[in-house]
């Protein structure tokens, strides 16, 4: 079952985002209108604020086509939410800011070396634990990716891009320590509380939504006004961010699925692959090269996924083995406490019948 479940997870949040990419380089890269009106999507807050909503509301309807309730919501739970919702909406800055200011060499560390603060937040912040194999899952996806992605041959541009400063290197260490907040705390709620990936998908799209509305409709940014009026003037962008949102909606119910079955460490490995599951993709379809160094690199990765997998896979039959013995252990029990008081029932009898 459990992996069923992983290759659900996998198969769901790749070809979500693979499409998501799609439609989101189309959405900001495409010229809408003609000759004399020729203008590019540049309003990326409100596309965000978009596919915030619009994942709040399947998340909704999917909690109600399940027949699950928000009872068991309460105000400090709605409180860790919103700081969830604040933390996700101020970590993209910071990732975009320090692109200004970093090499390609050092943005491909920045984004394979994901695992890492999420592993050392939730070891930091709620003191937890995590099984051996899991640092070795964590060291070789991260050192198998990072390999993989600096022997790519690099373009002329990248090569000539401006190295690496302090200040873009200090931001994105902010962006990484963020996401790694957000991952244990994440863990952390669900471990403390017996609620479903869609609740908090739910939540946390409808607070971030909130939070970019009300930073839009603040009177110094110009940001809702100008994106409406290009809507307007080019109304076909309205399909494409629509579809883009419903698309990205759709692979966060995915990705909560896997935070909440397996955790935030597991939801960031299969993330963090992708970009090199994609890059893997290109090599076999349209015939690029690899070196030693990068298939040696493929092997990692692939050996720390289906570790990841196998360990995920007998603990599960571990813990079922555990539950089926502990059932067994108290049907016995049960049947001798049944056992007890027929026999009580029996002597009480006698002794009733001996009285009179």
């Amino acid at each position: 079952m459990t992996l069923v479940k992983v290759a659900f997870s996998f198969i769901g949040i790749y070809s979500c985002f693979l499409t998501w990419g799609v439609l989101q380089e189309r959405v900001s890269t495409t010229t809408y209108g003609d000759k004399e009106t020729k203008q590019q999507f540049k309003y990326f807050i409100f596309l965000n604020m978009i596919q915030s909503f619009m994942a709040s509301i399947v998340a909704f309807f999917y909690t109600k086509i399940s027949n699950q309730n928000f009872e068991k919501i309460n105000s400090s739970l709605l409180i860790k939410f919103l700081q969830l919702a604040f933390l996700g909406a101020i970590a993209s800055p910071f990732g975009y800011e320090s692109l200004k200011h970093i090499d390609y060499p050092t943005l491909i560390l920045g984004k394979t070396s994901k695992l890492v603060p999420v592993m050392l937040m939730s070891i930091i912040l709620y003191r937890k634990r995590f099984a051996i194999y899991q640092y070795i899952v964590v060291i070789l996806v991260t050192f198998g990716i990072s390999c993989f992605m600096l022997l790519q041959p690099t373009s002329e541009k990248k090569k000539a891009a401006e190295p690496s400063s302090l200040y873009g290197i200090a931001l994105l260490s902010i962006n990484l320590l963020i996401d790694g907040v957000i991952g244990s705390t994440q863990d952390q709620i669900f471990s403390k509380n017996k609620i479903k990936g869609q609740h908090m998908m739910f939540f946390m799209n409808i607070f971030s939504g909130i939070l970019m509305f009300v930073w839009l409709i603040n009177p110094l940014n110009p940001e809702l006004s100008n994106a409406l009026t290009f809507c307007k003037i080019h109304p076909n962008v309205i399909i494409d961010i629509l579809l883009f949102s419903l698309c990205g909606a759709l692979g966060q119910c995915f990705i909560f699925f896997a935070l909440h079955n397996f955790g935030s460490l597991f939801l960031n490995t299969i993330t963090v692959s992708r970009k090199f599951f994609t890059v893997l993709l290109s090599v076999f379809l349209f015939d690029h090269k690899l070196n030693f160094g990068q298939w040696l690199a493929v092997g990692l990765v692939f050996f720390g996924i289906g570790l990841e997998v196998y360990m995920k896979q007998k603990v599960t039959k571990k813990l079922d083995k555990s539950m089926e013995e502990e059932n067994r252990e108290l049907e016995k029990l049960i049947e001798e406490k049944t056992k007890r008081k027929q026999t009580n029932g029996v002597i009480d009898k006698i002794k009733k019948d001996k009285t009179l």
